[in-house]
């Protein structure tokens, strides 16, 4: 469910493109009408606004934004303004060049996204960088975490809701029995979480629940400090709750000592259009306070003027 709120009825795309220039000419950039624009246009509005200022100024418009804003606004509005498919191989990207074993980013987008966004994203990514994906995860990976993410960045999951209980009995016991013996990076542990469809994992770990007792991710909690234990809680999470996930991401990153503003800018720019509404609920219940409140607490600036935009506000 998007947070996305666009005008009605729209300005023509020439509007919109010749007020964005304005904004970039004279004495200082006008970021609120950067604002006003780009934060209340859905995806495909803002393809339409690139490509015609494009044709119109022969400038990208993201170089032009870039060339204007700074810091967190800038990164935000970069972001917001790419393609989705365009964006989430710039992540890509970024998250192989500062790979740490804690970075949750290539399974968020492996396990996230339906098999089709992730296939175009992998496709973007040979457009932009000239090789695959899995070729750079490969080589800047090593060990549990490439066995893990290779598989997880190559699926295409079937979509479909149908379940097989036999099979989901079958890999909950498998699950159970490699947890127990801590062969975390067993093939068929990984097979399982990499390749199974998202309705078959869940009924596959509901089952392990009502047989075992637990969730499997308390049973993937022996050793909190685990990085690689970590990065298969995330799959699990990412698979079965994505928007509890990301309203954990934002807690996370908002009651830190000093905002992450990079965590937070990534799940508004790309969950806005997607499930954003279902995460601020969710961060609201588990957090007793409403999101948009929370960013204005923690941010400041056109930074949290465009975060509030991207919400559904329109006073930006």
């Amino acid at each position: 469910m998007s947070t996305l709120s666009v005008p009605h009825p729209l300005p023509p795309v020439s509007d919109d493109v010749e007020q964005l220039r304005k904004a970039f000419s004279g004495w200082g950039t006008n970021e609120n009408l950067i604002i006003s624009i780009l934060g209340h246009r859905n995806e495909v509005q803002r393809k339409v606004i690139r490509e015609a200022y494009a044709k119109t100024y022969e400038e990208d418009l993201i170089k032009a934004l870039n060339k204007e804003l700074t810091s967190d606004f800038e990164r935000l509005v970069h972001l917001w303004t790419l393609e989705s498919a365009e964006r989430d191989a710039f992540l890509a990207n970024e998250a192989t060049k500062r790979w740490t074993s804690s970075n949750q980013v290539l399974v968020e987008l492996a396990c996230t996204r339906s098999s089709d966004q992730l296939f175009f994203a992998k496709k973007a990514y040979h457009a932009l960088h000239k090789k695959s994906l899995e070729e750079d995860v490969a080589y800047h990976t090593t060990g549990d975490f490439r066995k893990l993410l290779l598989p997880l960045v190559s699926s295409y999951r079937y979509e479909g809701d149908e379940v097989n209980l036999t099979i989901a009995k079958a890999e909950a016991k498998i699950l159970h029995e490699k947890i127990s013996k801590k062969a975390y990076n067993d093939d068929d542990f990984i097979r399982i979480l990499a390749t199974r469809s998202k309705a078959q994992i869940n009924a596959t770990l509901n089952h392990y629940k009502d047989a075992f007792g637990k969730d499997i991710n308390k049973d993937l909690k022996e050793d909190p400090k685990n990085e690689y234990l970590s990065l298969l809680r995330s799959t699990v999470k990412c698979l079965v709750f994505p928007e509890r996930y990301f309203a954990k991401i934002i807690r996370e990153a908002i009651n830190k000592r000093g905002t992450d503003e990079g965590a937070l800018t990534r799940v508004v720019a790309t969950r806005a259009e997607i499930d954003l509404k279902i995460i601020a609920e969710e961060y609201q219940r588990r957090n007793s306070i409403p999101l948009d409140r929370a960013i204005v607490k923690d941010t400041t600036g056109d930074y949290e003027k465009m975060l509030l935009a991207i919400l559904g506000h329109n006073d930006a």
